[in-house]
């Protein structure tokens, strides 16, 4: 009886441990100015759980590392949540990333939970929901909301229609019930094009084709992106969301806009 007391105590100990362990769900990779999680200074490779909000102060700038090796930046003067996130390995079916953008900027790098998976993948902002099959993309709100697409496709809903673009293309959606548009560098506003250059060299966080966007941004020019075959999808709900990733997905080859209306 005594031999077992010292493995029955570990195992229970493993029990009352792993249900914390599977909540942790991203790392701060690197961050600088005030960057704060639920009200308190951040610290670099602390661990963060579903729940947490994070904000940025002026000048100041937030690095995520997920634990499927996706990458969220956020630039200054941002507010963001880690509403769910779960990585499941055996099965796909089951994981989530679901994150919410209240205001600011962000950059995302997408992993193995967006990729396999593209229903599980939701970043919510005021004016969209936004799903996504692996890519490389910023937003920005500043009303309205302007979209840098680094790679892959991407499928922008609203309840007007949906708008599929390419990589290496800006586009915007001034609310949830107008029809996205697709828009030339030149026309970026400067409070986006300085969000995207900042979030394009971020530290650890993919490599030229954000420079490229953010450098055409400013010069008016076109943005270069690395072609994945990804897709993002941006709509008015969960649904609408997943829709147009796979409209997206299905036409991940273009870099031509295409639009579909609804009725």
């Amino acid at each position: 009886m005594l031999r077992l007391l010292p493995k029955s105590f570990l195992l229970g100990l493993l029990a009352l441990a792993l249900p914390f362990a599977a909540l942790a769900s991203a790392v701060v990779q690197s961050m600088q100015g005030d960057a704060r999680a639920n009200g308190q200074p951040v610290t670099q490779n602390q661990r963060l759980n579903p729940g947490t909000t994070l904000t940025t102060g002026a000048n100041s700038q937030i690095v995520l590392r997920f634990d499927d090796n996706q990458r969220v930046v956020l630039n200054q003067n941002t507010e963001f949540r880690i509403v769910d996130f779960r990585f499941q390995s055996p099965n796909p079916k089951d994981d989530r990333s679901i994150l919410d953008l209240v205001k600011g900027a962000l950059r995302i790098v997408t992993g193995p939970v967006a990729g396999r998976n593209q229903a599980s993948f939701q970043l919510r902002t005021p004016q969209e929901t936004i799903g996504v099959r692996g890519t490389d993309f910023m937003v920005a709100i500043v009303n309205p909301l302007y979209v840098s697409v680094l790679s892959g496709s991407v499928g922008l809903t609203s309840s007007a229609g949906t708008l599929v673009v390419g990589a290496g293309t800006f586009a915007t959606v001034a609310s949830s019930s107008a029809l996205a548009v697709a828009v030339p560098a030149a026309s970026v506003p400067a409070a986006a094009t300085s969000a995207f250059g900042v979030m394009g060299v971020a530290p650890g966080v993919g490599a030229g084709a954000a420079g490229g966007a953010a450098g055409a941004a400013a010069g008016a020019g076109t943005a270069t992106g690395m072609s994945t075959g990804a897709a993002i999808g941006i709509g008015v709900g969960v649904a609408a969301g997943a829709a147009a990733a796979a409209a997206a997905s299905n036409d991940s080859g273009s870099t031509t806009p295409t639009t579909t209306h609804h009725p």
